[in-house]
């Protein structure tokens, strides 16, 4: 797990940080189960205060990412989890929406793009 702070980033701290940790869970980087390192820990390691810390693992909760189990720490959910899914499912609306934006402007076909998306579909389910 890998937490990078910018002072250049438009987001405030907690929100880089709770950033990070959602694009490590979903991308599967940080896996389901994962016991993520306690607040105080995690504050340590990045130079910022408990406060911030704790402000991104109760953001990531209420989204449905983590939850706090007493005596155990935070704790990844399953992707499973229909927040989870929720989240994906913004990611790839997002994404068809860019690349159908970006189709228009150079005057691709709906077919054309279709096209493209079944042949990455077919190189996701192979690789």
């Amino acid at each position: 797990m890998k937490i990078i702070i910018s002072n250049q980033s438009e987001l405030p701290i907690y929100a880089q940080i709770r950033e990070q940790l959602k694009e490590q869970i979903l991308n599967g980087q940080i896996a389901e189960g994962t016991v993520l390192p306690s607040i105080r820990s995690l504050a340590k390691d990045v130079g910022v205060s408990v406060i911030t810390t704790t402000r991104a693992y109760n953001d990531l909760e209420q989204e449905g990412f983590i939850t706090a189990i007493q005596g155990k720490g935070s704790v990844v959910l399953s992707t499973d989890n229909q927040m989870l899914k929720e989240q994906f499912l913004m990611r790839i609306e997002q994404g068809i929406r860019t690349a159908a934006e970006s189709a228009k402007k150079i005057g691709m076909s709906k077919e054309e793009l279709i096209s493209i998306m079944e042949q990455e579909w077919k190189g996701v389910s192979n690789g």
